[in-house]
């Protein structure tokens, strides 16, 4: 499994992403990357994880969060799905913020993508 569960986009404000059926993957240990293409000065982006198993209810706390970014970069974070057997929905969510006395609206280009732990490796030795 190799797959966009969010597709590079632009954001100016706080969102939610596609809502992703995990099917074969739920279970598993994946590796989730956030990459951030484009950011201005003096804001910040929280990327969180949530897990549903009905796609209705999605919880009170995230999965997994990543720490509070800045700059564009490419960064990487277990998600162990073991540890929620009952998931079988996921999605994405971002917060942004601003301070000082630069331009008011945020805005980042990032992405979110996920691969079962190991899937480089296997592809590298095939």
């Amino acid at each position: 499994m190799q797959k966009y569960w969010v597709p590079e986009c632009v954001v100016h404000t706080a969102g939610i992403g596609p809502e992703i059926e995990l099917g074969p993957e739920a279970g598993k240990l994946l590796v989730l990357t956030l990459g951030i293409n484009r950011t201005l000065e003096k804001q910040g982006m929280v990327l969180t994880v949530w897990g549903s198993p009905d796609g209705r209810d999605w919880g009170s706390q995230p999965l997994l969060s990543f720490p509070q970014k800045y700059y564009c970069g490419i960064y990487s974070l277990l998600l162990n799905l073991a540890k929620y057997p009952n998931l079988r929905h996921v999605r994405a969510e971002w917060k942004l913020n601003r301070w000082g006395k630069a331009e008011s609206t945020p805005l980042f280009a990032f992405f979110v993508y996920a691969e079962e732990s190991g899937a480089r490796i296997g592809s590298a030795v095939a």
